[in-house]
Parts: C-alpha cells; structure tokens; sequence
C-alpha cells in the first residue's frame, strides 16, 4: 500500500487513490481517519499530476515566451523538488529510518502522510499559477506581463513558502523578459520568438516603425524608463540600417559593460534600478553611436529653421505667402461674389489643386531668394527650408495626428483655411536620422502653431494694405488743373469730383475707424504672441539647448554681425547632403542662424533633448492660448470676419472705379447694375463692421475672463511638463524647465489703450 501511494504521488494513477474507489473499497477496511489521510494523499497526487499535464500543455503552445519560462520553472524546480521529497522518504522507509519506521518494521500513514504536509499549500497555489496562465480574457490567454504582475503580489501573501516559490518564479520570469529587453536595448532586435508578448510592437504608422503597447508592460516599469528603451531600440535601427552604407556611423559598439550592467540587476526587478541601468545604456549609445548618427549641431540647425519659418521668426516669408496665395486667389474669383471664400459654408464649393498651393510656396520662395541677392552670402537656410518644407491642402484626419500620438491638443478652430479657400497645412520632410528627435505629432503641432500665428499676421497685412489703395484715400482723379479749371466747366468739374469724394469720404469714415482698431487689437496681439511668447521660450530653451551659462544672453542675431563659418561650403543633395560630417555641419549665414560656438561640455543626449522640445513645445502650444477654445473660436470668427471686410472694401473700390469710367469716360457695362451693386455692398460693409466690432470686444471679454480664471492661471502657471515625462525629466540632471513667460494681463494692459469704439468693453472697465 506505502509502494501505491508513494507511486501516485510520483504522477502515477493509481486505482486505490481514486475518490470513488476509495470511497467504494475502503470503507470494510480503512478506518475514518485513515481514509482522511488517504484523501490528502490522493488530492496531492492529482495536483502533481494536473501540473504535469497543464504545463506540458503550456510549455507547447503558449504564444508568451515568459509563461512558457515560468510553466517550465515550475517543473523543472517545484515538481522536481517534489519528486525528490518522494524518493528521500520512499529512501527513509528502506532503510528503516526511525523517523518513519517504529517497531516490527510497521510504517505509520500518519508519518508518511506528514512528510508531505508542507506540499499541499504550495502545489495548491502552483496549480492557480498555472490555471492564471491559461486564462482567457478579451484580449487572448495571460500575457506575460500580467504574470509577472501576478507573481510580484504573490510575494506579499505572508507565507513563508508561498513567498519562496514566488520569489523563485518570479525570478525566471523577469529573466526571460529582461532577455528580450536585452535583445532590444543593446542590438535594436523584436525577439523572433514571442514578439507578439514584447511590450514594443512594430507599427509601419508610427513614426519610427514601432510603438508601445501598454497593456504588455509590467508595473515595475516607469515611463521614462519606456520611453528611454523606445528610443535606444529605434536608434540601434537606424544604426543597423545605415551602418552598411555609411562606414562613418561604425558598428554598436562595445556591448560588454552594458550586459555587465543588465547583468547585474538583482530580482525581483527594482524600478529605481532597472531605470538606472537603462539611463546608463542610453547615455553610453549617446556618447559612442549616437554622437555620429545625430550630432546636436544638426537638432540646433533643425529647430532653427522650425523657428525661422513655422513660428515666423522671419517676417519677410509670412509677407511673402501670405501675399502669393492672395494674388492666387484673387486670379481664381473674378468675380465680387465670389470674394466669399473665407466664409466656412461655402468652403466645399471652392476647389485649389495641390499644384497650385505647391506653387504658391515656390513663389514665396523665389520671393525671398531675391531679398537674398543682394548680399553676397548664400543663405544656407533658406535653401535648406525650400528643400525640407512643403504645403499642400490638407487631408482628413491630419489635425488629429497630435492628439494619436499624445501630444499638446492643437486648435480644433481651422485656422488653415484662411490662407487659400481650403484647408492648407505646412508640413516638414524630417530627413533620417533627425526622425529620432522630431516626430509627426511635433512636426503636426508646429503646423497648427504656423496657421494660428499666419492667420493673424495675414489679417493685420491686409488691413493694413487698404492704406495702399489710393483712390480711398485721395481724390482720384485730382480735379482739373488750370486754365481749364477757372473755366465753367472745369469748376463743375471740380465740384463734381469733390462732392464725390466727400461723399465716397463719408462713406469710408466709419471703415476706417474700424479697421484702425481692428489694426490695433492685431498689432498688440501679435506682439505679445511673438515677442513676449514664442521669443521669450526660444531664447531659453535656446540657452539651455547650447549649454549658454545665462540663457537670457543671446548672441548678435544679423548677418552682419555674426562670423561666416563655413560661408563658402556648398550643400549637398540629398537627405545626407543637408549636413557635414560629425563635427562640420554648415552654418547658415543669415540672420537667427545657430550660434557658431555651441557649449560641447554641456553634452545632452538625444532623448534629452527629444523629451525637452516636447516639453518646450507644450508650454509654447498653452502660452499661445491655442489649448483654449473660448478663445481661438471667437478670434477665427473675427479673423473670418475681417478678410469678409477687405473683400468687400476691394469690391467697393472696383465698382467706384467703374462707375468713375462709366461717368467721366463714358465706358458702359451692359451686364451689370453698378448702382445697386453699390449699395448691397455698402450694405454689406456696414454689417461686416459691427461683426468686426463685436467680435473685438468678445475676444477681449475671454482675455478678461480668463484673467481672473483660477483653473486657467493654475495651468499656466504650473509644471510645463507632460505628466508621463515626469518621472523621466526630474531623474535627468540639469533639466530643462520652460521659463514663465507673456501673461494674458500683459496682453489685456495694452489692449486697454484701444478704447475700443467708446463703448462696450472700454466702458465696462471703467
């Protein structure tokens, strides 16, 4: 009997250990407390082998690498450990060790029994283990992760062996999870084997080919620390890539103190460790690998050029689009009515083909070119930005790309759509390898900010070109001159032409007051955003960026001041051609060109500075207010407004001109009523002024209301930062922090000079 049980608890069936049998046979000859021992025996037996059916079953076709790591540990440790526990007592029991055997060679059940009184508890929980990793949910069987989360609790249930096993398990499993991270850190490799369980998946729409997936990663695991593997392991590909082409880049490196650090690790994984081990990894890539494939020259001259031409640091190219797409679109509407194409409903009836906007921009880019001739430098960023920007109508879905990919909100209000009839967006060719630090979601908020910004400096550039218009503003034609103007008829000349001016003067008066204030609610606007706002940022983060030791002491910004360096280098074509090699990367000799000595000591690696620009990024998209819609709706609807208001003052003008031809030269249009058309459009300007009035005082009113709202003060006021960046951002030394810049007090101090038409907001605030 001592030989059947000792057999069964081996993994053997066995008829006497069977519930019914021994329910059935045993009852004449066993007494109760015997069969009670026996039903522990048999219960052990079936756990031991529900485990080795069960993990056979795993170790074959789980998808988890790690499940089928911890399904094997279990039985090449638990079960083997068990199995020798038979054979020491089947061992004790041949050689009539006293502990078991007493008197007569008679071996008690109770004694044989009791050997195995500590393997119930621990078999029992085995066998959840195991019944957890064949558990099926939405998503498919246990992933590893969630294993390795259910192991790390099972060490805190109080049980001392309980604990052991865990601790044994849980070592395997982080073994084999920290061999994929391995494979991934250190050689840029998904594992072949298990990828589908890898916390980073490959992902052809993600900007680098891979994305993280959240639900396959442990609890132990920090953002940063995420976000510092993304970013090795998205590095080392490119490394891979462009090491077969470019004997420059070289190899990965040494990667034996880098396995001596992952080594070293102790289990169960500790967050602050496992952080500090991937920090290490990164800086090492940074300082070898990285220092050739990305140089900081090339991220200086990149966001150089994002702050010359998306953020308008250079005046002279918003000038020049803005006045290209509107000769653009001028040549498309011939007609008055058809000057209605800012309107937003009648924004689907206008067709622009990308060929056109395409040329738009190559126009503006000729534009500027000219300006350039006259010095006898190449402006190497200008021909860098013509090669690297494009616009083009943009395409559904394209406002959202930032939102995808958990970056600042970008302004839902279409900002785009003033430029031409549709909605245009400028975009950014970001050459390899420079992907690694500027992402689509950057690149598509910069283009959200460029329309924010654009929008309003067209606005002011076109109210203030109704100046130009000289027969609004002079007598036109100037009365006749003498002799013939002494002459009867050159006095009823003369008076005919001033009664129509005084009439025509009249009628502008209360344009022009609009638009003056108008002009000045855009110019105070403007240069808050630009001067107090987008400048103030640039300029520290541009001092942190290049290690200046006073970020608030800029370098001299015009041509004429800064030394040439590299003037006479020529680019070259192509991607790679943007940039020299390591170390030699052009400069480009106009104005706001990177500074010509960067602070190498104060060395930032790639991801730094990725994680920096973002959190730049965020504090620029707030301070720019585009993150409040109470604001950028009312101030679209106003921009809306005043492109109607220019419109109409330019068809007013043609149609005076043409009555002027129809009454002094005698010039008749048969297919038109220039009388009535005069006054619809009189009409119109009247109702295009009071909305230009009203929506003033509505933007202003949000500026007061937000002044004194405490949740907006509170989050502009607050950590500039992305909240999984964090952790990353203050576990980084000398990080950068946005400086606290604008304020919409400021803004609303200037505003208040306006006066604001005499009525309305002014005579609130008093």
């Amino acid at each position: 009997m001592l030989h059947e049980i000792l057999l069964s608890l081996s993994g053997h069936s066995s008829p006497l250990l069977r519930e019914g049998r021994l329910a059935e046979n045993a009852q004449p000859v066993l007494s109760p407390p015997e069969r009670d021992l026996l039903k522990t025996a048999a219960h052990l037996s079936e756990l031991h082998r529900s485990l080795i059916k069960t993990t056979a079953q795993i170790n074959a076709s789980h998808g988890s690498v790690i499940c089928r790591a911890v399904s094997n540990a279990i039985v090449s440790i638990h079960l083997a450990a068990f199995q020798r526990k038979i054979l020491e007592v089947e061992s004790s029991i041949l050689r009539k060790d006293a502990a078991l055997v007493g008197a007569y060679d008679i071996v008690p059940l109770t004694a044989v029994v009791g050997e195995f009184s500590d393997w119930t508890m621990r078999m029992e929980w085995l066998w959840d283990i195991v019944q957890f990793t064949l558990k099926k949910d939405k998503s498919g069987l246990c992933t590893g992760s969630q294993l390795m989360d259910k192991l790390r609790s099972e060490i805190q249930t109080g049980y001392a062996d309980i604990e052991e096993a865990a601790l044994s398990l849980a070592r395997v499993a982080e073994t084999a999870w920290l061999k994929q991270v391995s494979a991934w850190v250190l050689y840029g490799r998904v594992p072949s084997f298990g990828a589908q369980d890898f916390f980073i998946q490959v992902d052809a729409e993600s900007d680098h080919g891979f994305r993280v997936d959240e639900r396959l990663l442990p609890a132990f695991v920090n953002a940063s620390s995420v976000s510092s593997m993304l970013f090795i392991g998205t590095s080392l590909n490119h490394v891979r890539s462009r090491a077969g082409s470019e004997s420059s880049v070289g190899g990965l490196g040494h990667l034996s103190s880098q396995l001596q650090e992952l080594s070293s690790l102790a289990f169960p994984l500790n967050t602050a460790a496992f952080s500090r081990a991937i920090t290490s990894i990164r800086q090492y890539l940074s300082q070898t690998t990285l220092q050739k494939l990305l140089p900081r020259e090339k991220v200086v001259e990149l966001l150089h050029l994002l702050r010359e031409f998306f953020l308008l640091g250079r005046g002279e190219f918003a000038m020049a689009l803005t006045q290209q797409a509107d000769e653009k679109v001028r040549n498309r509407w011939h007609r008055a009515d058809n000057l209605a194409y800012e309107k937003r409903d009648n924004l689907g009836t206008a067709v622009v083909k990308e060929g056109e906007v395409a040329a738009v921009l190559s126009r503006a880019w000729a534009v500027l070119a000219s300006m350039q001739s006259e010095h006898a430098e190449e402006d190497v960023e200008l021909e860098r930005a013509r090669s690297l920007i494009q616009l083009s109508p943009a395409k559904s879905g394209t406002t959202n790309s930032a939102e995808k990919h958990d970056n600042p909100p970008t302004p839902p209000a279409p900002f785009g759509n003033l430029l031409f009839s549709v909605p245009v967006i400028m975009s950014l060719h970001v050459p390899s390898p420079l992907d690694l630090f500027l992402s689509t979601a950057d690149v598509a908020t910069y283009s959200s900010i460029n329309s924010y910004l654009l929008s309003i400096r067209r606005a002011h550039l076109r109210l203030t070109d109704l100046w130009k218009i000289t027969s609004l503003r002079r007598h036109h034609p100037a009365p006749p001159r003498p002799p013939f103007s002494q002459k009867k008829a050159g006095q009823r000349k003369t008076r005919l032409l001033r009664d129509r001016w005084s009439d025509r003067s009249l009628t502008m008066r209360s344009t022009w007051t609009t638009s003056s204030a108008a002009i000045f609610f855009l110019a105070e606007t403007e240069a808050y955003l630009q001067v107090e706002v987008v400048e103030g940022l640039w300029d520290h983060f541009e001092g942190w960026l290049v290690g200046r030791e006073a970020p608030g002491s800029r370098p001299a910004t015009s041509h004429q001041q800064r030394p040439l360096d590299n003037a006479d280098q020529q680019p070259d074509e192509g991607d790679d051609g943007l940039w020299l090699e390591d170390g030699q990367a052009t400069r480009p000799a106009s104005r706001q060109s990177p500074p010509s000595g960067l602070n190498l000591a104060a060395h930032r690696d790639p991801q730094t500075l990725s994680v920096a620009h973002r959190t730049y990024l965020s504090a620029l998209t707030r301070r720019l207010l585009l993150t409040q819609l109470t604001f950028t709706d009312p101030l679209y609807r106003l921009l809306v407004h005043i492109d109607r208001l220019v419109a109409l003052v330019h068809r007013l003008q043609s149609i005076w001109t043409a009555l002027d031809l129809e009454a002094d030269e005698g010039v008749v249009d048969a297919f038109s009523n220039l009388e009535a058309e005069e006054g619809e459009v009189k009409a119109h300007i009247g109702q295009m002024e009071n909305q230009v009035k009203k929506g003033v005082e509505d933007v202003v009113g949000v500026l007061r209301n937000l002044s004194i709202d405490s949740k907006f003060l509170a989050d502009m006021e607050g950590e500039e930062v992305y909240s999984d960046e964090q952790e990353f951002l203050n576990d980084e030394p000398g990080r950068y922090m946005p400086k606290r810049v604008g304020g919409v007090d400021r803004l609303l101090m200037k505003l208040d000079f306006g006066g604001w038409f005499n009525s309305g907001i002014g005579a609130e605030h008093e």
